[in-house]
């Protein structure tokens, strides 16, 4: 009989009660107790839920009251020697490190492979030291048995861990820990057989990255260390193809093989030659990172001669954890009729996992009307009218070399904006939002829900754009922003206006902690019917004699944050976006607005996790960006942002980008990732973060100006920006005007020092 089972489930509840919970904790408005009964609420709701859904076996430790790599740095007490710990890891170290505390820094963020999820990165000295510090685990284990749940504990397996974790002293290499670690990893799988468990989880995705040789002989050896712990091992591994590594993995002393068919399909042959009699091999077959129904014939007929062949030893699994994906379909009443039936979340997910492992373990005759209905739905969508727009196709058949060329090289650029200008030295910005308040977030909803009429809408959103230019003039910013109080999201804003995009009221996933965010769905091809923030910008403009930037959301941004129709070649929807924001650009350029910024954040996270795959998807994005920015006169200055990744491997396509300015986050990790900016000798100005926004944190002004003068020593000054790492919408309106109010202090600072230097 084949097994049906998950890897992970959403964490958030279906109306976000998660973000609630957490941050009623943070504001003081409820107890830790409170917090915990909540969470303790949730996990049970997802467990039966995935019970109820047929499925055999259910993930626990899935679930984190923030990152799921967090609780592991909790759990194996790998805890930065700032956050002063001793003994168990309670909430407030916890949330110290994800959030930041009077006296310590938060730990790095940075995007989990190439997903909009954030994770903590892990920070390793020759001075950490690790020992179980969080019971988390063991307990939510427990709650589980006592729901007569059949457990399947998940850890982050010890290579994804220590890969995706940084070192924080000069000479150390975090790849020595191996030694310390795996004992303690025994200790935690002892534990579990202790429990009754049989079987455990361990995720490697680490393993569809680049690895060097040196990893994997350290990984090999990991597990044969493993494997007397007395527990059944499930090394699952997702995001890629694991191909390369097939020989390798069926050797390993662990007892079944995930791999995810979603995004390698191919893998399968070199996995199911000689394959060992004694292990499970899990097959991901549901696309656990999109929202498209899955064909079912299609997997079906895949399946089968795989479970004729192995029989009890396949299970049917989502391709990865659905955190991913939303929560339950059925909460979409309002969502389009036609494209509804095109879809399915994390609920509808496990039940097309159930759906096939009846159809294997009964025959096809079980499940043939199910087989029917979907061939029925995905030959209507392939078929709608929706889905095509020659007028798209046409302009995109038209496109030339030129549509993506700035006119003249950034140093005559450059001269016509300085001259048009006229910046300081180290030029203050922000960018982009600024706090969304409770009287903003009620004007939107009333006039969505049609209780305010469009004038009272306008002048609300007017009176927020005059508070915000009004705040930035006093507090002394050279280049100001409208605050994008209209924007609930910078993707969903955009899509809103543009055809081809559909939108829930309740398709929220975790980007991390209690940032959720609800990406709209494209389902065809993308045009702009009219201007969408034009009139914003120019109200803002009208107020003060500074520039004022016009805001957007960058084309691959809008791709990846975004749940992308499956049914063209990704790099040809990034082209459609492009040519819509191209088309704001030139509006806004013929509205007077001298500068523009295009964020694109989300660059990095789409890049191939295989490096020979890199300079393909490099390629159309970059032509993406510049498609979108090129049309501008010299003068007319192009901004982009980039924030929690690394970049430093990309540097030449960021340069290709050709933006007169960029800004990144950078101060997590102390300037850290500006050193590549500088040995690269980026050839445009720069922005580095020199505090950061998620954290309720303010730092000193002289904490900024410190991160100020380690940019200068491997940026030239003349083309530094001073600017926070990210926008401010979350951020309360006190908090933002001392860190900025600091900020330009530390830009005076500079600039007194470097002047005429």
């Amino acid at each position: 009989m084949a097994i049906s089972h998950n890897l992970g489930f959403p964490r958030i509840g279906a109306q976000r009660e998660l973000k609630t919970l957490l941050e009623a904790y943070w504001k003081g408005q409820t107890n830790l107790q409170n917090l915990d009964e909540g969470a303790l609420a949730l996990r049970r709701s997802n467990w039966i839920r995935q019970r109820d859904a047929g499925m055999d076996l259910i993930p626990v430790g899935d679930f984190s009251l923030y990152d799921h790599m967090l609780d592991m740095t909790a759990t194996l007490g790998a805890i930065p020697e700032r956050f002063a710990h001793k003994g168990e890891v309670d909430a407030d170290c916890y949330f110290s490190m994800a959030r930041g505390s009077k006296s310590a820094a938060a730990m790095e963020m940075t995007k989990w492979f190439d997903t909009n999820y954030h994770y903590l990165v892990p920070e390793f000295t020759s001075k950490t030291k690790f020992s179980i510090s969080s019971m988390r685990l063991f307990r939510e284990i427990e709650e589980a048995q006592e729901l007569g749940i059949a457990p399947k504990p998940v850890l982050v397996g010890p290579l994804t861990y220590l890969y995706l974790g940084k070192e924080k002293e000069e000479g150390f290499e975090r790849i020595s820990l191996f030694e310390d670690l795996i004992p303690l990893y025994h200790e935690i799988l002892g534990k579990l057989a202790d429990m009754g468990i049989e079987w455990v989880q361990i995720d490697e995705p680490a393993l569809a990255l680049d690895l060097p040789e040196e990893w994997l002989e350290r990984f090999i050896r990991a597990y044969s260390e493993l494997e007397s712990s007395g527990i059944r091992t499930l090394l699952a591994t997702y995001f890629g193809s694991v191909e390369e590594h097939a020989d390798l993995l069926k050797s390993l002393p662990v007892q079944g093989l995930h791999i995810d068919l979603c995004r390698g399909r191919n893998q399968l042959d070199s996995f199911l030659k000689d394959y060992p009699r004694e292990k499970i091999l899990s097959l991901g077959v549901v696309d656990g990172r999109n929202i498209w129904r899955a064909d079912l014939e299609k997997e079906f007929s895949f399946l089968k001669p795989v479970h004729d062949r192995l029989q009890e030893r396949l299970w049917v699994a989502p391709s990865c954890s659905l955190i991913h994906c939303p929560v339950d379909l059925e909460a979409e009443a309002g969502l389009d009729r036609e494209i509804r039936s095109w879809l399915a979340f994390s609920a509808q997910k496990l039940k097309e996992v159930a759906l096939l492992k009846k159809g294997l373990n009964e025959g096809g005759s079980a499940i043939r009307g199910a087989l029917e209905s979907s061939s029925l739905i995905l030959a209507e969508r392939r078929a709608s009218h929706r889905v095509s727009n020659p007028v798209v196709e046409a302009r995109l058949a038209k496109l030339t070399d030129s549509d993506h060329k700035r006119a003249n090289p950034f140093e005559e650029r450059q001269k016509a904006q300085r001259a048009r200008f006229g910046l300081p030295l180290f030029p203050t910005t922000t960018i982009g939002s600024f706090p969304q308040t409770e009287a903003i977030r009620k004007s939107r909803a009333a006039f969505r829900k049609k209780e305010a009429g469009f004038l009272d809408y306008l002048e609300a959103m007017r009176a927020e754009i005059r508070l915000a230019v009004g705040k930035q003039e006093a507090l002394g910013l050279d280049v100001l922003v409208h605050g994008e109080a209209e924007r609930a999201d910078m993707v969903e804003y955009f899509g809103e206006h543009l055809w081809g995009y559909a939108f829930t009221d309740n398709g929220w996933v975790q980007s991390y902690g209690s940032r959720c965010v609800k990406p709209p769905i494209i389902y065809g091809d993308i045009s702009r019917p009219e201007a969408i923030t034009v009139a914003w910008s120019k109200y803002a403009k009208s107020l003060t004699e500074k520039p004022v930037k016009g805001m957007l959301t960058g084309p691959i941004t809008m791709l990846q944050w975004s749940f992308v129709r499956d049914d063209q070649p990704r790099s040809k929807t990034a082209l459609q976006l492009a040519l819509a924001i191209r088309d704001e650009v030139l509006d806004l350029e013929k509205a007077g607005i001298g500068m523009i910024q295009i964020d694109e954040p989300a660059i990095r996270e789409g890049l191939p996790l295989k490096k020979p795959d890199w300079a393909e998807y490099l390629d159309w994005a970059v032509k993406a960006f510049r498609v979108a920015s090129s049309g501008v006169r010299d003068d007319t200055q192009i901004h982009t942002h980039m924030c929690y990744a690394e970049f430093n491997d990309i540097l030449p396509a960021i340069a290709e980008l050709d933006a007169d300015v960029i800004t990144i986050e950078t101060s997590r990790s102390d300037m850290e990732l500006l050193d590549g900016f500088g040995k690269f000798d980026y050839p445009n100005e720069i922005g580095p973060g020199v505090y950061d926004i998620h954290s309720p944190r303010i730092p000193e002004t002289r904490e900024m100006a410190r991160l100020l003068e380690r940019a200068c020593s491997v940026i030239d000054p003349e083309k530094l920006w001073v600017n926070p790492d990210c926008g401010l919408k979350t951020r309360g309106w006190a908090e933002v005007e001392a860190a900025l109010g600091r900020m330009v202090e530390a830009a005076k600072l500079l600039r007194s020092k470097y002047a005429g230097a």
